[in-house]
């Protein structure tokens, strides 16, 4: 996003409005930091410019900056994917869709929300882990398209600097065995970012509706929030794995 400065009246009602703060009033007029924001367009959308001074440039569409407006608007479109937001939808509906059958868990890692962003070098911090303890990274998310190659986990060098809303990492533990060691790995790793980390994990319901996977994490020190989230997929066809 840009402001022309011959059009802006110096209001400020812009700024409230950047979700990570990247507008300020330099001498008197509002002013984006290119390098902090994310091209969410949410100061554009929420039409306050009286003057109509704020506007996305052509560059913003250009790669490899065009990849913060992909992961940061929900209005735009993964072009790998033809996914919208993202890239987790199958994850949350898991129980329609079993993207993660019985007998494995899906860990999600959503770096950046709420409200803080992040930069994919501290994303690729973890992408690295993951690949040196031979976990699957899932190919169906927007994150995996944007990796060098598989085997490393970093990211390709013209898009490791640049910075996006929100990310989520998907990976599959297809040994539950193995969920407490590899959480003692990644949960520490998480400490060091320069960014907040959201975790998540996907688990099947058993035949009795119990999830003995809760009893496992309390036992290593971990409590999931009385809230879950639990998306029923209307509209989707039944996946059963």
């Amino acid at each position: 996003m840009r402001v022309e400065a011959e059009k802006c009246v110096g209001c400020r009602a812009c700024i409230p409005y950047c979700p990570v703060g990247s507008i300020a009033a330099v001498e008197g007029k509002a002013r984006v930091d290119e390098e902090e924001c994310v091209e969410c367009g949410v100061c554009l959308r929420a039409g306050v410019c009286s003057s109509k001074a704020l506007y996305m440039p052509k560059e913003a569409f250009e790669y490899p900056r065009a990849i913060r407006m992909q992961f940061s608007d929900p209005g735009v479109q993964h072009p790998n994917l033809k996914a919208w937001g993202r890239g987790t939808e199958e994850a949350k509906t898991n129980d329609v869709t079993g993207k993660f059958g019985r007998g494995e868990y899906g860990l999600l890692l959503e770096f950046g929300r709420p409200g803080t962003g992040t930069r994919l070098t501290e994303i690729e911090k973890v992408t690295k882990l993951i690949r040196e303890m031979d976990m699957e990274i899932l190919e169906d998310n927007p994150l995996y398209g944007l990796l060098e190659d598989d085997l490393s986990g970093s990211f390709k060098p013209q898009y490791v600097n640049e910075k996006i809303l929100s990310g989520i990492l998907e990976i599959r533990v297809d040994k539950p065995g193995d969920l407490e060691k590899i959480l003692g790995r990644v949960l520490p790793a998480l400490e060091g970012l320069d960014t907040v980390v959201s975790v998540g994990l996907v688990s099947r319901f058993e035949s009795d509706a119990t999830l003995p996977v809760i009893d496992r994490l309390k036992k290593i020190g971990l409590s999931v929030r009385p809230n879950a989230k639990i998306n029923v997929g209307l509209g989707r066809p039944l996946v059963d794995r």
